[in-house]
């Protein structure tokens, strides 16, 4: 598989070297039928990546329950700017069934750790370590969100709202 870098050459140099962003949170939420010519509509493809500890972590094996996927890198400052937002999600959500997982996209298992470590990250943080998994999810610009629901059918990809998409996943009690 063709590895790709989700630096300069997917962002463009031109706004790299500017200071600006990528955003992938603007506009209407999406229900994809193809995104990054992979994902069909409702059908995430699954997967299996490790985690800091080095333990294996599969996607098909969280059905039942939902499941909120942070494409991110330590080297991107929206990512850095959202984790307050991303650990409220987390306090909110994960006691109502909410699995909730940072996807950290071709970085070192020992630089993920330590900025894991020094931001206080209480969800569980896997390592895309050839970006194949970001690929086929259609990333290209981070931070990255891909919500599922309880029987792992697509909610949202990217989710530029997902606080709406999550409250309507778990409605207030009457």
């Amino acid at each position: 598989m063709m590895r790709r870098r989700y630096g300069l050459g997917r962002v463009g140099v031109g706004l790299v070297l500017a200071g600006l962003l990528l955003c992938v949170g603007c506009g209407e939420p999406q229900r994809p039928e193809v995104t990054g010519g992979q994902v069909a509509a409702g059908a995430p493809p699954d997967f299996t990546l490790k985690d800091l500890q080095g333990h294996g972590w599969t996607l098909g094996d969280q059905r039942g329950k939902p499941v909120l996927m942070l494409f991110t890198t330590t080297w991107c400052p929206s990512c850095r700017q959202e984790i307050p937002h991303y650990k409220a999600i987390y306090d909110h959500y994960r006691p109502r069934g909410l699995e909730m997982v940072n996807i950290d996209i071709q970085e070192s298992r020992e630089k993920v750790s330590r900025f894991a470590d020094g931001h206080g990250l209480p969800y569980r943080i896997l390592l895309d370590e050839t970006g194949e998994v970001a690929q086929a999810y259609g990333v290209v610009g981070v931070p990255f969100a891909a919500l599922l629901d309880r029987d792992g059918q697509v909610v949202c990809l990217p989710c530029p709202n997902l606080d709406a998409e999550l409250a309507a996943l778990y409605p207030a009690a009457p």
